[in-house]
């Protein structure tokens, strides 16, 4: 089942973004939302990683590009 774009984001991929810590590398045990941009952009140069944690990383990457972090401020004072 696809999601509708309709809808607007998965809000379960959103609140991973600022529970999840980066499992490896050099950014080990940083939150997702707090990696940097620079880190992100590498992986978009060299493939991000199959799965779950590539499409988190996807998204906070699309996220920072954007200038859309204000959609995680909710989230980050909750958590």
């Amino acid at each position: 089942m696809s999601e509708n774009p309709l809808q607007g984001p998965d809000s379960q991929l959103l609140l991973s973004l600022v529970q999840v810590k980066m499992p490896f590398g050099k950014y080990q045990g940083t939150v997702l939302y707090k990696l940097p941009v620079s880190y992100l952009e590498w992986f978009a140069r060299k493939g991000f990683p199959k799965g779950k944690l590539g499409n988190q990383l996807q998204t906070i990457y699309e996220i920072k590009l954007n200038g859309l972090e204000f959609l995680l401020e909710a989230l980050k004072r909750e958590n």
